[in-house]
């Protein structure tokens, strides 16, 4: 079967056809003024490869036909019902899903090689470098797996955001990759058992890298899952002898490492200690993870804040989760409008770990129809809130808080953040005093002399100003 795929120069040509879409849609996803434009070069690389390997490939075109039917589907109500704030989730189950393919494939490699065109000419035995490939590609896609389950749980809020810490974790995980490794190596000897270990610790040790890792760092984990199924996908490129997995896979893989190492940088994480596991949760983090009530603090209303932005020269705005779950993007675009008329100079600060997944605070304002060129990243405008009339913050936390740079107790420690504090006047929507941000820890700039906390649900509270900037 893979032999006709490897001499066939069609088939071969339409392999690089989907695969130069798919860099064409990476570079245009680079962009949002591009994206679409780069979602319509991955769809139309993704339709050529699925043709061209279902027109070379003997099987069953009905039963084919009928899983793309059901699977599609299903991605298409889920797609539909899915919310934005659920995208962070629905990313995470993607994954899992390309993980767990990426298993299935293996073990159905392995239990038939014959019908995957992998035995030996001899017929006796599979390929000795199909067996590596094999076993790499169980191991990665049993990591992405079990990883993106756990990651997934997090973000729906299943499971604690709060780093899970196991007693040794570093020398359980680094010992139980070491047996992998080992193990994927000497599968070639052909050892009874040998496949369904590295299975099973794969599967293990995908739980093992992820619990430990603490809310404030999951758009880390999310880019870092996704680079793992890719290349989980390449290397049962490399087993099937299929040009078109290997190109996706690698390009996936690249990427996603690329932009985990880019997040890394953002947020002063070491990219190695991603890899490995537990960064950013270590040692008592959480010590100030009560918010402190007792503290005095300033309460505004909807009127106040209406009247300070309306006076001011310019208003920063720094969007976090809490308007996702509020779905306050379009109301926030109308107040941005609206201040826009009357003169302010309008903004938008996006840190890089906002949200719960990479570019989420970008892909809502989007949505919203907000400005590109109003929408700047932390680097870009930091040194921008000393001459700032207002920082409007809306459901942020964790990357506004000054522990960051002050506690080294703080599991936030050593993550970039916005000065606000700086700001001549901060405007902080949050629902209530009693809440904590995702990563857990309490924030200084709820209690700072210039800080006016607008407590109420995002939507609601952005509407109201709106309203009152209208009288």
């Amino acid at each position: 079967m893979h032999e006709a795929v490897a001499v066939n120069p069609w088939a071969m040509l339409a392999y690089l056809v989907s695969g130069v879409c798919f860099i064409l849609a990476l570079r245009g996803l680079s962009s949002p003024s591009t994206s679409r434009r780069g979602n319509r070069f991955g769809m139309a690389g993704m339709a050529l490869a699925v043709i061209t390997t279902l027109l070379t490939h003997q099987g069953s075109i009905l039963e084919i036909a009928g899983a793309i039917v059901i699977g599609g589907g299903i991605g298409l109500v889920t797609a539909k019902r899915i919310e934005m704030t659920a995208m962070p989730q629905l990313v995470a189950a993607f994954h899992s899903l390309v993980g767990l393919a990426a298993v299935l494939v293996a073990i159905a490699a392995y239990l038939n090689p014959e019908a995957f065109g992998i035995l030996q000419p001899d017929g006796l035995d599979i390929f000795p470098s199909s067996r590596i490939e094999m076993g790499l590609g169980i191991a990665i896609g049993a990591i992405t797996f079990s990883g993106s389950v756990i990651a997934f749980l997090k973000l729906n809020g299943t499971m604690s955001g709060k780093p899970i810490m196991l007693p040794g974790r570093h020398v359980i995980n680094l010992a139980t990759l070491a047996a992998i490794l080992i193990l994927v190596g000497i599968f070639h000897l052909d050892t009874p058992g040998l496949f369904w270990a590295i299975a099973i610790l794969s599967f293990v040790i995908g739980f093992l890298l992820i619990v430990p890792i603490g809310g404030a760092d999951m758009p880390v984990v999310v880019s870092m899952l996704n680079s793992y199924s890719g290349w989980a996908a390449a290397a049962m490129g490399f087993t099937l002898h299929n040009t078109a997995m290997i190109i996706t896979g690698a390009l996936v893989g690249s990427s996603g490492a690329i932009l985990s190492y880019i997040m890394c940088r953002a947020m002063n994480r070491s990219f190695i200690s991603v890899i490995a596991g537990g960064f950013g949760g270590d040692a008592g983090g959480a010590a100030s993870g009560e918010a402190k009530e007792q503290r005095p603090w300033k309460r505004g209303s909807a009127e106040d804040a209406a009247f300070l932005m309306s006076q001011a020269e310019q208003v920063i705005i720094i969007p976090g989760y809490g308007m996702a779950v509020a779905q306050a993007q379009h109301a926030l675009r109308e107040m941005g409008d609206v201040l826009k008329a009357r003169g302010v100079t309008v903004k938008y600060a996006i840190h890089p770990v906002a949200g719960r997944m990479p570019g989420h605070m970008n892909v809502l304002l989007a949505e919203a129809n907000v400005p590109y060129d109003e929408v700047f990243e932390l680097e870009d405008i930091n040194s921008e809130f000393a001459q700032t009339d207002v920082a409007f913050i809306i459901g942020a936390n964790d990357v506004v808080n000054p522990a960051a740079k002050t506690d080294k107790s703080s599991p936030i420690y050593g993550m970039p953040v916005f000065d606000v504090n700086k700001a001549k006047t901060v405007l902080f929507i949050k629902r209530s005093m009693g809440g904590v941000g995702y990563a857990g820890v309490d924030n200084d700039v709820f209690y700072q002399d210039n800080t006016m906390m607008l407590l109420a649900d995002a939507k609601k509270m952005v509407e109201e100003i709106v309203k009152a900037m209208a009288h």
